[in-house]
């Protein structure tokens, strides 16, 4: 592992717009959302609202912060990867990164986000979320170290800590795939346990919705070490 580099995949101008957004309309501003778009999230929203009433998806008091927490904090991987056009969300859940990479790919030429669920409600949930928004995305109800999928992009948020994660990106890494993955402030601890069992080279991005967010931005998964 090499030692984390701060902030050095974000240019300046990225970085000024790396403050909290409030509401669609800022979001719109802070993404280029087309008005469009901004009606597919409003809509994932609702139905996001709606079934987490009976289950759990996210946590009920992150609705409200709905585009900051969740939106802004999907949307900003695009701007690490403006170029890719297939993506892998690992541990899809409530469909972030994948829904909101999905929603904001929509209509641009092989664009296409694989969400890999293992849990059969939650994915009943996507699906449900990609047939009515009609998105670029497929739901694969499996693990995600079961699957062979050759993306320009392997994603995940809350998923697992690093170490168990990247046994669950190999293959895609394998194949290919640079990884991006959503952390919290203790990153640095989290990359220093995978070391443990990994040999991999990666950086780390500040995220651009939450001061205390971190993006690992992985472009080599060597071998697994025996413990």
């Amino acid at each position: 592992m090499k030692a984390p580099r701060s902030g050095s995949a974000i240019s300046p101008a990225s970085s000024a717009e790396g403050r909290r957004v409030s509401d669609a309309q800022s979001f719109a501003r802070v993404t280029k959302a087309t008005p469009a778009q901004i009606a597919d999230l409003t809509r994932f929203l609702e139905l996001l609202t709606a079934w987490n009433a009976n289950m759990n998806l996210v946590g009920p008091a992150s609705l409200p912060d709905f585009w900051n927490r969740h939106a802004w904090d999907s949307a900003q991987l695009l701007r690490l990867a403006p170029n890719a056009l297939t993506w892998a969300d690992l541990g899809a859940g409530a469909g972030f990164p994948g829904l909101v990479l999905a929603i904001l790919g929509k209509g641009r030429p092989l664009f296409h986000v694989h969400l890999v669920e293992s849990m059969t409600k939650r994915c009943r949930f996507l699906s449900e979320v990609v047939s009515e928004l009609d998105l670029p995305a497929t739901v694969h109800n499996a693990r995600a170290e079961t699957l062979t999928l050759g993306v320009d992009i392997v994603t995940a948020r809350a998923c697992a800590p690093l170490h168990r994660l990247f046994g669950y990106a190999r293959s895609y890494l394998a194949m290919g795939a640079q990884g991006l993955f959503l952390k919290g402030q203790d990153v640095v601890a989290d990359m220093t346990e995978a070391a443990r069992y990994w040999e991999y080279e990666a950086d780390v991005v500040p995220s651009l919705s939450d001061p205390g967010g971190r993006i690992v931005r992985v472009k080599r998964l060597g071998r697994a070490r025996k413990v």
